[in-house]
């Protein structure tokens, strides 16, 4: 008499036909730039783009520059140990700068808080928003740009967790 019902050996070809059939999938020609998923973009449109990310990111990068110099200022007991990581955002705002000789705008200077451990933590929220923004903006980034955008939310990630840490030092 024959088994009914699904058998081990049922299921696992099931699944192995299944899993073929993404993968064959997935090989399809379409009409779409190699390995991308969006729309073939003209040459004009492509500098357009990428000139829009880098203002936009080297002004997130700016603002969290400012930040730094608040920071410091409020509190110069902070400014030695802030001074490397300043650097290295000052860099990377020159990094996504346009190129175009023109320097992106400062920002609008804003209250620091008057306890060092809360402003280490705002300066420490303040690079996550510039992770976060830098690592959504190579989503739409060419690949030069995108593997910049991701080495700076990288850095920038690296950075808040140092001033959290900072922060925990400076409160005990």
């Amino acid at each position: 008499m024959r088994r009914t019902g699904t058998t081990r050996r049922g299921a696992l070809t099931a699944t192995g036909a299944l899993a073929l059939g993404a993968v064959l999938t997935g090989c399809g020609d379409d009409d779409k730039s190699p390995g991308r998923s969006g729309p073939v973009r003209t040459e004009a449109e492509a500098v357009r783009a990428e000139k829009k990310l880098r203002t936009t990111a080297a002004h997130t990068a700016a603002l969290t520059l400012a930040h730094y110099d608040l920071a410091a200022g409020a509190h110069p007991d902070l400014a030695e140990g802030l001074a490397p990581l300043r650097a290295a955002v000052r860099e990377h705002t020159e990094a996504l700068s346009t190129g175009d000789g023109k320097a992106a705008a400062p920002p609008a200077a804003g209250p620091v808080s008057t306890d060092a451990t809360a402003a280490l933590k705002e300066l420490a929220a303040a690079e996550r928003r510039r992770a976060d923004a830098h690592a959504e903006a190579l989503l739409t980034a060419e690949p030069e740009l995108a593997r910049l955008l991701a080495s700076v939310a990288g850095a920038a990630a690296a950075h808040a967790y140092l001033l959290t840490e900072l922060a925990k030092e400076t409160s005990s």
